[in-house]
């Protein structure tokens, strides 16, 4: 089973979560960072699909919107899992999970994740240093991944692959 991870990484925290994702899951992986990498792929070679992203601004990233709709029809046909990272937690993280991916995608889903997220602001421009310190009262690094949750994602995946 071949699977492909597609992701964006600002500071470093989804690029963690994919590290451990493809750790964990079973077979050959492919990751591929679409802010950063310009890997040539084909969806179709793949048999799940894995998508995440981190909140910024209230938004997931501009290049998975535009993955996703550039490959919806296909997406669609495959065994698809959805992650978000992001601070937020309750109503208001799951009210960007489904802001981030379309309601389409996230019913075909086998696997979705809401797995926490991270405040680096070791990593910030001065910019987003001071949003994050006006919105969230945030000043230093914090860490809030739910590496639980990471490893339920995968458990999950991993089963599936073994009842085909």
């Amino acid at each position: 089973m071949k699977s492909l991870i597609v992701y964006c990484s600002s500071h470093g925290t989804t690029e963690k979560v994919v590290g451990l994702l493809s750790e964990n899951l079973v077979g050959e992986v492919l990751s591929v960072d679409l802010k950063r990498e310009k890997t040539i792929f084909d969806v179709k070679d793949f048999d799940t699909v894995i998508i995440g992203g981190s909140i910024h601004a209230g938004q997931i990233q501009r290049r998975i919107k535009k993955f996703i709709q550039n490959h919806h029809e296909e997406l669609l046909e495959k065994e698809l899992g959805l992650f978000l990272v992001c601070m937020r937690d309750g109503e208001m993280a799951i009210d960007q999970f489904n802001n981030a991916f379309p309601q389409e995608l996230r019913k075909n889903s086998v696997v979705m994740g809401l797995f926490g997220g991270e405040f680096l602001v070791s990593k910030m421009n001065f910019f987003e240093r001071q949003v994050v310190k006006k919105v969230d009262g945030i000043t230093k690094d914090q860490s809030k991944l739910d590496l639980n949750a990471i490893k339920e994602f995968t458990s999950r995946l991993n089963n599936l692959k073994s009842l085909v």
